[in-house]
């Protein structure tokens, strides 16, 4: 059971503790600087931490002694193509979208996805990174965008359980696809996804899916679920390929949360899409499904109903092991965790910075 929560916020990185009377902060780190994405080992002794610093770029961090002491390490970098920094094909790192350990047999070994799209691993807790040439040189790239980014943003890693040399990700927008060698070749992993904003001809092409968010069950790993630009898909049969599923409310969000144990149980945040963005009439809900996407709860006791504005991003919704336990932070600094699968939410706090990315530790 997690005891610890990493809230990656726009003002810097907040740690809470889980004691008899509650969530409790216990500490804050790089106060005032936006925290993308942060990432700790099963102890919570070593944390990685990516931050956007705009003009002064990426910075990445790491502690090995639960945030008493930082070291500050180089950011992967993309190399350089002939013309240099002024040849407009010269790619640049612009964030760091999310960070996941590469597997138990591989210790210290991590994985980083980035914006424009590249994924880079790291065999020496993020001290170096080499890009994924097989990614990055793989010809169906050419067909990515970015979605609510400027570039495409390679936002979800999921290292599967039975084989840690088998990762598949999901890139905005640029589908999924999936290696079985540890990232030598890849393979497409999103036919079946639907982009409704695409022409009719355009709208099953498995290379330009927007997928904002997916996650992968740890117990049934042939099981996938993702929260689409414009629906809610899962795969049953190892990426092979996806089903759409009726979602209630509203089929635009971005978070997805999968139960450890149980494939067929899922969450989701929905919202009002586009240039919206915002609690459908104004109310926070999470929508649940314990029966594989055939039907949904709405659950909202403990979250504001009614003139709320709070979004949440897709690494916004975390859930720990045992799959009871649950905590989401969104755009208007509110923190809410459950310790029932979402049937009781409690409100942590409603004045933090906005929030980034939340994790159990």
């Amino acid at each position: 059971m997690s005891n610890s929560l990493l809230i990656s916020t726009r003002k810097g990185l907040m740690i809470y503790r889980r004691t008899p009377k509650g969530w409790k902060h216990k500490s804050t780190h790089f106060l005032g600087s936006p925290v993308s994405v942060a990432l700790a080992d099963a102890k919570g002794k070593t944390i990685i931490v990516a931050l956007n610093l705009g003009h002064f770029g990426v910075k990445l961090h790491r502690s090995v002694d639960a945030g008493a002491t930082w070291t500050e390490l180089a950011p992967p970098q993309y190399p350089k193509v002939e013309g240099g920094e002024k040849d407009d094909k010269a790619p640049a790192l612009k964030g760091i979208w999310a960070l996941e350990w590469a597997g138990p047999d591989k210790p210290g070994a991590l994985w980083c996805g980035t914006t424009p799209g590249g994924l880079f691993y790291s065999s020496n807790l993020g001290t170096t990174w080499a890009l994924n040439d097989g990614l990055w040189t793989m010809p169906e790239r050419q067909k990515w965008f970015g979605g609510g980014t400027e570039h495409p943003a390679l936002h979800s890693i999921c290292v599967d359980p039975r084989n840690s040399n088998r990762v598949a990700i999901a890139v905005s927008c640029g589908g999924a696809r999936v290696t079985t060698d540890g990232g030598k070749t890849w393979n497409v992993g999103s036919h079946g996804m639907r982009a409704a904003f695409m022409p009719p001809d355009k709208q099953f092409d498995p290379d330009i899916q927007d997928a904002h968010m997916m996650v992968q069950c740890p117990a049934k790993p042939d099981v996938y679920w993702t929260q689409h630009h414009n629906g809610i898909f899962r795969s049953v049969d190892n990426l092979k390929s996806w089903h759409e599923i009726t979602a209630p409310v509203s089929s635009f969000g971005f978070a997805v949360a999968v139960h450890p144990k149980d494939p067929n149980t899922a969450w989701f945040v929905p919202a009002k899409k586009d240039e919206d963005r915002y609690p459908v009439d104004g109310n926070v809900i999470v929508t649940r499904t314990k029966d594989g996407g055939k039907t949904f709860k709405v659950l909202k006791r403990g979250l504001p109903q009614g003139n709320a504005f709070d979004l949440v991003y897709r690494h916004g919704l975390a859930i720990d092991k045992t799959g009871k336990r649950l905590a989401m932070g969104s755009t208007t600094g509110s923190l809410w965790t459950t310790d029932n699968g979402g049937d009781a939410w409690k409100l942590v706090s409603s004045h933090l910075p906005p929030i980034y990315a939340v994790r159990f530790a």
